[in-house]
């Protein structure tokens, strides 16, 4: 068998070896979640790149709020935008398969057939942008440190590693705690690979604006703090004639000019300040792309459809607040948001309400649960809502005219039944003969106009509500210490979900500062779903797994869903240029060119 692996390891060297197998592992230069690869080992390129596409112009975004360092992997300040351009992975994805890698870092990989271990092998040539080589011991201190002084994310994530070893220089293997998590074979090869000769003499958990060190295509180069940051692609950059690499990152410097309003972020970009967009919000989309720069063709605004999960996005209530711990009174709450009174006169009917935590994909539970579903929910029938078995969810809905009086007598019985009592226009804690009150924290003062009416609905619920907009970096750190009572947030999904669910919903994540799970969610049921879906042994069983958690988050009644739109809302001066095919899973930005007659000048 060594001699076997010996003889196989040599002809993919040489380009000659597709996928291998051997008796307990494989070796490839690639590999997928479930399913084959749809990219052979001797691919150039993916098939929605322009391969030829040339290199050069500046191109200047816009970014909001502000920032005060470039250390995105942990959770004390803010970081700057685009900052990931700095780094590369092991391995880097393609944007036209649900989930599937092939190597940047790594030249090749060895799984184990049931994915109870892999190794990477690095390409001799890697190294980061001070000429450094990127060597097994970077990858070892990379994990180490992001999972003892990163983001508390980065626990969850990787808790299932029990071990990180260098076979040699360029040869790295992860031991997994067994290979029911299927998925960690994948994601453990997109984490940014850190220089451990410039971190080890850094206080990593310190937020500094000091410029880091990394081995992707661009560089930090000019910086003016928390209002613009500019990276510049590296001409020296190792890897950018590798087959996941040809036909992107075309653009020879990559502008984030800081804006703290939405709105002058527009009318910035309409006067020519910078060259792309992604529009967020519906008035702006609706009303806000005119003039004679549109109307002669200069700028362009297109709505392009996607396929991606749009995930959840809600008014998230912290459970840990006695005030939302009871889920009729959760319930009763989302009566009060009128979605179809507020898509027709505020956001100009562009969204399309959100019921599932997997919108906008197969693994949103929208029938009664199939058999097969069944069988994955009956071990925790006991500690789920019975509609969970009965009935499929959806969000509370009216006739658009503003008159909400049925919903609010459905309100007012579950709050009755949750030991609440109207008094004089009040609704009053029978226990404390407190008035129901609550804080509503914003970030953006676009949702002003969003909350506005859902909390005139809540006083007629006899319910206090106080909406308080704070800056980006007092947002950010209140959410890290679960220091709100209501927010609007969103959950996103992947075509592939897995890991991130332990972040998003898991008990061990609920009380960690930083975490994803900002809801508060303490619920055994929900922790077992979640491993369901980490385990999850083929494509078909993890849509039902997901299906599954979807329907026990649903009737936990954690949120008040909110909305979703299945497009990517931009605008851009007409100096691009783009390939004809757009890969399925992306927008596909960083595929884009510059046109080569079009100055470099802002706006032209």
């Amino acid at each position: 068998m060594k001699i076997l692996r010996s003889i196989l390891a040599g002809a993919l060297l040489t380009g000659l070896l597709t996928a291998t197998a051997t008796a307990d592992s494989t070796i490839s230069h690639g590999i997928a979640m479930h399913g084959d690869l749809k990219y052979p080992a001797e691919f150039t390129h993916f098939d929605y790149v322009n391969p030829d596409a040339p290199k050069g112009g500046r191109v200047i975004q816009s970014a909001q709020g502000t920032y005060d360092n470039f250390n995105p992997f942990i959770i004390k300040g803010t970081p700057a935008d685009g900052v990931g351009l700095i780094y590369d992975s092991l391995l880097g994805r393609a944007q036209d398969e649900p989930f599937s890698l092939y190597g940047l870092l790594a030249e090749k990989l060895e799984v184990a057939d049931d994915r109870s271990w892999i190794t990477f092998h690095l390409r001799p040539d890697a190294k980061f942008s001070d000429g450094e080589a990127v060597n097994a011991d970077d990858v070892i201190y990379s994990f180490k440190l992001l999972r003892e002084k990163g983001s508390p994310f980065y626990r969850a994530y990787y808790a299932d590693i029990t071990n990180i070893e260098a076979v040699n220089d360029k040869t790295v293997k992860f031991t997994f705690k067994n290979g029911d998590n299927r998925e960690l074979a994948l994601i453990v090869g997109e984490v940014a690979i850190l220089p451990k000769h410039y971190w080890e003499e850094r206080d990593f958990q310190k937020p500094t604006p000091d410029i880091p060190i990394g081995s992707g295509p661009y560089v930090i180069g000019d910086v003016q703090l928390g209002r613009s940051v500019t990276y510049q692609r590296n001409p020296d950059y190792w890897g950018k004639d590798l087959p996941v690499n040809r036909g992107r990152y075309n653009f020879d410097s990559q502008v984030f000019d800081y804006y703290r309003d939405g709105t002058v972020a527009l009318e910035a970009f309409k006067a020519g300040e910078y060259d792309f967009r992604q529009e967020n919000s519906s008035k702006r989309w609706a009303t806000g792309y005119t003039g004679a720069a549109f109307d002669s063709g200069k700028v362009i605004a297109r709505a392009l459809e996607h396929e991606n999960p749009t995930g959840m996005q809600a008014f998230v209530m912290n459970t840990r607040k006695t005030h939302f711990a009871d889920p009729k009174v959760r319930q009763a709450l989302a009566y009060a948001f009128d979605f179809e009174w507020t898509n027709k006169n505020i956001f100009y009917a562009a969204y399309t309400r959100t019921h599932s935590f997997f919108s906008n994909s197969e693994m949103a539970a929208t029938e009664l649960p199939s058999d097969a579903e069944l069988e994955i929910l009956e071990p925790i029938r006991d500690k789920v809502p019975a509609e969970v078995f009965t009935k499929v969810y959806r969000a509370p809905t009216t006739d658009g005219n503003g008159k909400i009086r049925t919903q609010l007598r459905k309100a007012k019985r579950l709050l009755q039944q949750a030991g609440w009592t109207f008094k004089n226009g009040k609704l009053i804690s029978n226990e404390t003969g407190k008035q129901f009150s609550f804080e509503i924290l914003l970030v953006s003062p676009a949702f002003e106009r969003v909350v506005a009416p859902m909390k005139r609905n809540l006083e007629l619920m006899g319910i206090k509500t106080n909406i308080r907009l704070v800056d980006v970096s007092q947002y950010i750190n209140r959410i890290r210490a679960f220091d709100f009572d209501v927010i609007v947030s969103s959950f996103g999904q992947s075509s592939s979900p897995g890991n991130e669910q332990r972040d998003y919903w898991h008990s061990q994540m609920a009380d960690l500062s930083g975490s994803r799970n900002i809801i508060g969610i303490k619920n055994p049921a929900v922790d077992h779903l979640v491993e369901q879906i980490i385990q999850a042994p083929t494509r078909e069983q993890l849509v039902l797994r997901a299906r599954a958690l979807d329907r026990v988050l649903q009737w936990n009644h954690y949120v008040i869903p909110q909305y979703h739109i299945n497009k990517y809302r931009i605008a851009y001066w007409d100096k691009f240029e783009m390939p004809d095919l757009r890969p399925r899973y992306a927008l596909g930005f960083d595929t884009w060119w510059v046109k080569q007659d079009v100055s470099e000048s802002k706006g032209n």
